[in-house]
């Protein structure tokens, strides 16, 4: 990832614009209004990315609990930030109504569930401090999967974090209820 110089207030709508001016490049804003630049993944972090999206969304459709959101989907989060987690849940309860009428645009809240796979650009440190973020800012259960060390964090919105070995099982919990998945299956 690489962050730019602080741009004078960008405003969602010319983020927008520039995300579909450039498909080969993903955006971000951070709260402070410096642009993050994110380049296309390889093969191998698509796939990883992919696999986590079309698992979550079958277990969501088959329980009706909400939507599932890949990620090019831009959450504007309470601090302003516009992030696009790898994968995201949002519960059907807390979805603004006809959110999927009318003209495509940024989701003005923060994800129940965000998924963040490291990728080999991934700095670590950063991807901690992006999930740190998103909680701050009312994701209630976040995953971080660690390909590069075989493992997974998970955060929570008690602020608690618990850092999982390859062998382990990652589990929805109150967020997305039954939702498990092997995390090997994501390594």
């Amino acid at each position: 990832m690489d962050t730019a110089q602080p741009v004078s207030a960008i405003s969602d709508e010319e983020l927008m614009l520039m995300s579909s001016a450039n498909p080969q490049l993903r955006f971000e804003r951070n709260a402070d209004g410096t642009l993050v630049t994110m380049p296309l993944n390889g093969a191998i972090s698509s796939n990883r990315e992919a696999k986590v999206g079309a698992y979550l969304l079958i277990w969501v459709e088959k329980h009706d609990l909400g939507e599932v959101f890949g990620c090019s989907a831009g959450f504007k989060l309470a601090n302003s930030a516009v992030k696009s987690p790898d994968a995201a849940f949002v519960a059907k309860d807390r979805l603004p109504p006809e959110w999927d009428q009318g003209e495509d645009r940024f989701l003005d809240l923060a994800p129940d569930l965000a998924i963040e796979i490291r990728s080999k650009s991934d700095s670590l440190a950063q991807l901690q401090a992006k999930m740190q973020e998103y909680i701050a800012n009312g994701v209630k259960l976040g995953w971080l999967i660690d390909p590069q060390n075989q493992q997974a964090f998970v955060y929570r919105s008690d602020l608690s974090i618990t850092q999982y070995p390859a062998t382990a099982i990652l589990s929805g919990e109150d967020v997305v209820p039954d939702f498990t998945i092997p995390l090997k299956s994501l390594l």
